[in-house]
């Protein structure tokens, strides 16, 4: 098509040219338009984002036959179609920007195995969006690690994985079709690649993504943290006693309350790219964007890059924002690391004071802040699975967390009878299931035992003691509470029938964090706004603004992530559109804030 398409034309379409004007987007399947068409607005589709949610619910509400029909009607990566130039244009132009047209003989002859394998196991062709997540195309490299990482997928995961590459792919398309790039979201996804340039030793080696507190890597992150908002205009730009980056953007009159925001840049072992960073950057993004206009708001605006949320490499989470809140612990500045270094030599060897009262005098006034909103990546598959870019959070889960130990009697495996063991191991086993079933009987409750250990374990002693984790979260403090008293109630029983011993140490216990209702509204019109449905959800996972919730109305936005949601993991990954609509959303944000 020689001009963009535009909105106005596609909405005063009657139902064929509608259709003939999307033709090609989903493949072979103009059905998917004839729906979208039938379900289209009064007033017409208000937004491209619009459009495409249309589209993808379209095929969300076909039946499973009809969707299946559309995942076959697509062409094999490197396959027959594409070797007799049989592929649509659209497929043709895709392969090629992943320089599937160049494949060496050995990574033909990988995916013509893959292919076939792929097909025999599910019964329809593999699907994969590979232009990637900002629309460059993938690497040879990266498609046939996905293909060899999907092929041991289930199939059920797999069918729904392949309608969401063909979203993907569809939104490629339509954006080629409308002529629409999302500069936003590019230079989000671009400033998420440059900072995962920076690792810890040991990992970067092996091309793993580990930025632990006050490490070389750490500072790094921090010093560009601070090049990039120098460079969006920020009036001040600075490293504070605990190594957070803060940047100011002034409001119309010096002074002028802020609205706070900001998130983490510290991350988990081999971690992923975005959690956390995708709060500092999509703020200061938009500072920029506020400084090339020469624009200020009735409200200044304070990006805080926190430096520690995870507690990688001291026992000490929520560094970063409890130093804002009044809640950092004098006794985290003497904790060591794994090579004996404490905190404060790590501060003082970074070039910080590394004393409490430096870090005392962090602590922010409420008074000077409108509230404080944080934008994260979900971190699970909820948004994914409903084809959702963008997800309002009411509340973040209270948890409780402690480290276990069950003492029995280590005894010979092959002389012990079984009505005579005291076997730790099978009473925590019995006590992981126990939480399985309590968690899951009531709703927005989650529970984990995520280590287990049994200490100089063998093949034929009988274990005579096991270390555990507890986890347990939910999304109000009652709920949470009963769930840990029925969970140790239930670990006294069971040592008691066995005849064994335990002890707890509590190690965390957070409070829940529901959301403010006037700003979990303001995030509701800054979605909606866009022309996506308001789709609202818990965070099980821990976020900053729980801290700030202590001192100031929060609130919080999530972005979809791609691979099922998966987090703290290599594979985590957004696209460029979704980040472009979580910049929009919080721009809309601070629209709605300003004319307030």
């Amino acid at each position: 098509m020689s001009t963009p398409l535009t909105l106005d034309l596609l909405n005063a379409a009657g139902r064929d040219d509608f259709v003939a004007l999307l033709a090609g987007t989903y493949e072979h399947s103009p059905w998917v338009a004839e729906a979208a068409h039938a379900q289209r607005p009064a007033e017409g589709f208000a937004t491209l984002a619009a459009l495409k949610h249309a589209l993808a619910q379209a095929v969300r509400q076909a039946p499973r036959a009809q969707q299946l029909a559309l995942i076959c009607a697509h062409p094999e990566l490197a396959g027959k179609a594409a070797i007799a130039g049989e592929l649509t244009a659209e497929s043709t132009n895709e392969q090629s920007k992943a320089g599937l047209t160049a494949c060496s003989p050995e990574e033909f002859a990988r995916l013509q195995q893959l292919n076939a394998d792929y097909k025999a196991k599910f019964g329809w062709p593999f699907i994969l969006a590979v232009r990637g997540p900002r629309g460059l195309g993938l690497t040879r490299a990266e498609i046939i690690a996905a293909f060899q990482r999907r092929l041991a997928g289930h199939r059920d995961f797999e069918f729904a994985e392949c309608l969401r590459h063909i979203h993907r792919i569809a939104e490629i398309r339509l954006n080629d079709r409308f002529g629409h790039v999302p500069v936003l979201g590019q230079r989000l996804w671009d400033w998420a690649e440059a900072l995962a340039a920076h690792s810890d030793p040991g990992f970067k080696e092996q091309g793993q993504l580990t930025v632990t507190y006050l490490t070389e890597a750490h500072r790094a992150v921090a010093a560009q943290l601070q090049a990039w908002m120098h460079e969006a205009g920020f009036d001040h730009v600075r490293l504070d006693a605990v190594g957070n980056v803060v940047g100011v953007y002034e409001g119309q009159q010096p002074g002028a309350r802020r609205l706070l925001t900001g998130s983490h840049f510290d991350t988990v072992r081999n971690g992923g790219k975005y959690d956390g960073r995708l709060g500092i950057l999509v703020p200061m993004a938009l500072v920029r964007e506020l400084h090339a206009q020469g624009r200020r708001l009735p409200f200044g605006i304070e990006v805080v890059a926190f430096s520690e949320e995870e507690g990688q490499r001291y026992p000490a989470t929520f560094l970063g924002s409890g130093a804002l809140t009044g809640s950092f612990v004098p006794a985290w500045l003497e904790q060591a690391d794994a090579e004996g270094i404490t905190m404060r030599q790590a501060l003082q060897a970074a070039g910080l004071p590394g004393t409490l009262e430096s870090i005392v005098a962090l602590q922010r006034d409420p008074a000077q802040y409108l509230g404080f909103v944080e934008v994260h990546i979900e971190q699970g598959p909820v948004l994914n699975e409903l084809d959702l870019p963008l997800g309002v959070v009411t509340s973040i889960n209270g948890s409780l967390r402690y480290q276990c130990t069950v003492q029995g009697v280590a005894s010979h495996a092959g002389t012990t009878p079984m009505d005579r063991r005291r076997d730790a191991a099978c009473a925590v086993a019995e006590l992981v299931l126990f939480v399985e079933k309590r968690a899951a009987a009531v709703p927005d409750v989650v529970g984990t035992v995520g280590m287990l250990q049994v200490p100089n374990g063998s093949i034929n002693v009988v274990p005579g003691a096991c270390h555990f984790s507890l986890d347990l979260r939910a999304t109000t403090n009652a709920a949470r509470d009963a769930l840990g008293a029925d969970v140790l109630a239930e670990l006294q029983r069971i040592c008691e029938r066995r005849g064994l011993t335990h002890s707890v140490v509590p190690t965390l216990a957070a409070n829940a964090a529901p959301s403010h209702p006037a700003w979990q509204q303001r995030w509701e019109r800054a979605v909606a706004a866009l022309g996506l449905p308001v789709y609202r959800l818990p965070s099980g996972a821990g976020h900053d603004a729980m801290k700030l919730h202590e001192r100031m109305p929060q609130a919080m936005l999530f972005l979809r992530g791609g691979n099922a949601g998966i987090s703290h993991n290599p594979l985590e990954t957004i696209s460029a559109d979704d980040a472009e609509l979580c910049a929009l959303a919080f721009q809309n944000l601070l629209e709605d804030l300003a004319a307030a």
